[in-house]
């Protein structure tokens, strides 16, 4: 095989820079082209979000690279949810009952600058900042950039394209408009939008509320979040309708209104936010949307990867864990089928298609989760069960959110077939009273309970593959 076919990467992001390190480590020449400057020399986070949620599936690709240390080392560990309700009260809910199970906080910019500088050390790598790509040639395999400091446009020919160019992604509207093939595509944006404010450090540099956990304060229509960063600050973002609402963005339009707003809603934030009025007037308002698409690939020539593909909405925390997870899922499939990009990529596109649509729909429905459920008294019951029975049976209970975003070697779509039949099994026990879930449950109770939950999933499951055998 040619091992030293030229790759083209359109998008240095993220999930672009992991995948240049990747098939640089495999010996490909990999060049990378990304339309903003540099960011380790450059602040460019406007309106991105500035932190992120890594977990398991992430480290795993990262592992991969060979540069899972680096990224713990400017990680902060979050073991659960810390919720603050309207009076200032606060609740914790750890994210699981096996000791071990936690989520990270860390820097958008820290882990891309980390990336891009472990991928300068490869000599058959080069990234160039500042290049625009217009269109690509799907035919001729040729993308058309512009220099954006000289507005000089320029052609690239190459092997094989990758695009990693997220939500608004270039290769994926060459593919669209083109009409090479039967192209689908869908984009389904939520009425909310999102903010970034920010709780500055204290004067000694430490965090003013615990950085131990990711903070909400669920609030039924709209809700508020904040993620510790590493210099004692906190990332805050708040969720709200964009026109409807008793409040919503477009009515929060003077300092006076936002004031009240949040004094109502969010007191004990409102006081660790001194800027409110400036950072709401300088930071962007954010859309939220879900793209799903297909196919992701034009025969062996080129590929569509994460956001690219299949943008989600923030509320599972695994957008990014999702697209480096698409990194690893590929160089698997990469040391089956190394040579022959057209198998290659068909092969990508069927084992990970159904996933990436299942965390899509996943990530969707948490919001609501995330907005009214946490503090609903039956989904604390449930979630006082499931914590008793990580605990105790850590090797055969899971929950969906363990499933999701601590199982790495379970697929997207097989963690919420499972996860929605237990959920719907163990909240069907609680409403009819089938199981009184106390604090104090002896292991004899929790053996007899981890069962009957066993039980009804697999009925559950079963139940619904009837049906779909007989609706088809």
């Amino acid at each position: 095989m040619k091992q030293k076919e030229n790759i083209l990467i359109i998008g240095a992001g993220l999930c672009g820079s992991l995948l240049a390190l990747r098939l640089a480590q495999r010996g490909y020449n990999v060049s990378v082209y990304e339309s903003r400057p540099d960011l380790r020399t450059t602040d460019i986070s406007a309106g991105r979000s500035i932190n992120l949620a890594l977990s398991d599936r992430g480290f795993k690709a990262l592992r991969l690279a060979n540069v899972e240390d680096k990224a713990r080392e400017i990680c902060i560990p979050m073991k659960g949810r810390l919720m603050h309700d309207t009076k200032g009260n606060t609740f914790a809910s750890n994210y699981s009952g096996r000791d071990n199970e936690y989520i990270n906080s860390i820097s958008r910019g820290d882990l891309n600058g980390m990336l891009l500088t472990e991928a300068d050390t490869y000599d058959n790598l080069t990234i160039h900042f500042n290049t625009e790509c217009e269109t690509v040639d799907l035919d001729t395999n040729t993308v058309h950039f512009k220099n954006r400091n000289t507005n000089e446009a320029f052609n690239v020919t190459a092997d094989v394209i990758f695009g990693t160019d997220g939500a608004g992604s270039e290769l994926r509207k060459s593919y669209f408009l083109q009409r090479k093939f039967l192209f689908s595509f869908s984009q389904n944006f939520l009425t909310h939008g999102y903010k970034e404010l920010e709780i500055p450090a204290a004067v000694d540099g430490s965090h003013q509320i615990s950085k131990d956990y990711l903070h909400i304060w669920p609030r039924g229509e709209y809700m508020l979040i904040a993620l510790p960063n590493l210099d004692g600050s906190f990332t805050v973002t708040l969720f709200l309708g964009h026109e409807e609402g008793d409040y919503n963005f477009k009515d929060l339009d003077t300092e006076d209104n936002i004031k009240a707003f949040f004094q109502a809603q969010f007191p004990d934030a409102l006081a660790l936010i001194p800027n409110i009025a400036d950072e709401f007037a300088n930071n962007p308002t954010g859309a939220l949307g879900t793209i799903k698409c297909s196919p992701w690939h034009y025969k062996g020539n080129t590929l569509i990867l994460g956001d690219a593909a299949h943008a989600v909405v923030p509320f599972y925390g695994q957008g990014m864990n999702a697209s480096f997870e698409d990194v690893a899922v590929l160089d698997s499939i990469i040391d089956k089928h190394e040579g022959n990009w057209e198998t290659i990529f068909k092969t990508y596109q069927s084992v990970r298609k159904a996933d990436a649509d299942a965390i899509g729909e996943l990530a969707e429905e948490n919001y609501y989760e995330m907005r009214d459920h946490v503090a609903n008294p039956m989904f604390k019951t449930k979630r006082q069960l499931e914590m008793q029975l990580e605990k105790h049976f850590p090797e055969h209970y899971f929950s969906k959110y363990s499933m999701v975003t601590f199982n790495e070697n379970i697929g997207y779509h097989e963690a919420m077939t499972k996860g929605r039949a237990q959920d719907k099994a163990i909240l069907n026990m609680i409403a009819d009273n089938e199981i009184s879930i106390t604090a104090d449950m002896t292991y004899e109770q929790l053996e007899k309970a981890l069962q009957k939950v066993q039980e009804k999933t697999n009925n559950i499951i079963d139940d619904d593959n009837v049906a779909k055998t007989m609706h088809h």
